[in-house]
């Protein structure tokens, strides 16, 4: 018995307003029962001793420790700037006036 009807991937379509012509229903309804049961047999094979993971190889985040060093004042950050207002830089407005 397969696992979804064409009537059900009619319904699916229609949900996700598809326009699907009857070839397609008939098409995807094989490629979505084919999914289904692969699936299915996977899940038949996982047990449930076996941790789910996301990756069969542990992997680890390698990154070195923080450091504090010193870093620009405000006024050395802002010192090349072409325009400077209340310690920011200053750019040309890109968006209207009330966006």
């Amino acid at each position: 018995m397969p696992a979804i009807s064409r009537d059900e991937v009619a319904h699916l379509a229609r949900l996700s307003r598809l326009a699907l012509s009857e070839a397609e229903l008939d098409q995807f309804a094989g490629q979505l029962d084919s999914i289904l049961s692969h699936v299915r047999t996977v899940s038949e094979v996982a047990a449930a001793d076996v941790p789910a993971t996301a990756s069969p190889n542990p992997a680890t985040n390698v990154t070195r420790p923080d450091q504090v060093i010193p870093c620009l004042s405000p006024g050395e950050a802002l010192s090349g700037a072409p325009a400077v207002e209340d310690q920011r830089f200053v750019v040309p407005q890109i968006l209207g006036e009330g966006e």
